[in-house]
């Protein structure tokens, strides 16, 4: 890889972690009038996007280092758009965090170098498997994404608008990556990926 190219890739990393995330699209729910939650719900539902928004830094460091290591330049395009996706969620829930007045997880920069370490490792065995583990990574998100719409408080339909705009775009991904040749990854892998993100979801909700 070229010096620009690395310098390319350590900017995105910085401005995942240090910069306020920008959106394209729409802000989904921008237009519905907040309600009023009271206290334990405010911290509840602050401790749901802080997960959320965690998720989306994972899923940057993911798609970079799959990008990073994918052999197939369509492939690579195809991730690079997904991660441009994840950047509006980014700062979808970034900015919802704000107006509830929390503050995002403190583990964020841990979470990434988790996160391109296993994208560089899923890269690295082939697309078919880099694509697998895109696939499977979103297929497990939906899911928890349909576990916090049962959780957020039911007046909250401009934190729900966010989060069912998201659960839509992630279907998408895995979509996509099926279309390229995602396999299906082992029982125990999608086991060990789902243990880890219990992990990772339950620190990040208070901390």
């Amino acid at each position: 890889m070229s010096i620009d190219a690395l310098i390319l890739e350590f900017d995105r990393a910085l401005r995942t972690l240090a910069a306020s995330a920008t959106t394209v699209r729409p802000v989904p729910g921008n237009d519905i009038p907040d309600c009023a939650l009271d206290a334990e719900e405010r911290r509840h539902v602050v401790g749901l996007m802080r997960v959320n928004h965690c998720g989306e830094v994972c899923a940057q460091a993911l798609y970079q280092g799959q990008a990073l290591t994918s052999r197939d330049p369509e492939v690579r395009d195809a991730l690079r758009k997904a991660a441009d996706e994840e950047t509006e969620h980014l700062a979808w829930t970034e900015r919802r965090i704000a107006e509830l007045g929390g503050r995002t997880s403190v583990l964020n920069p841990l979470w990434y170098l988790g996160s391109l370490s296993i994208g560089v490792a899923a890269g690295l065995l082939g697309d078919k498997w880099n694509l697998g583990f895109l696939a499977e990574t979103e297929r497990q998100v939906e899911a928890h994404l349909d576990s916090h719409l049962a959780l957020l408080p039911e007046n909250d339909a401009k934190s729900r608008a966010i989060v069912e705009q998201m659960r839509l775009d992630e279907i998408n991904h895995a979509e996509m990556a099926t279309r390229y040749g995602a396999v299906d990854l082992p029982q125990p892998v999608r086991l060990g990926m789902r243990t880890t993100a219990k992990v990772m979801t339950g620190l990040s909700y208070r901390v």
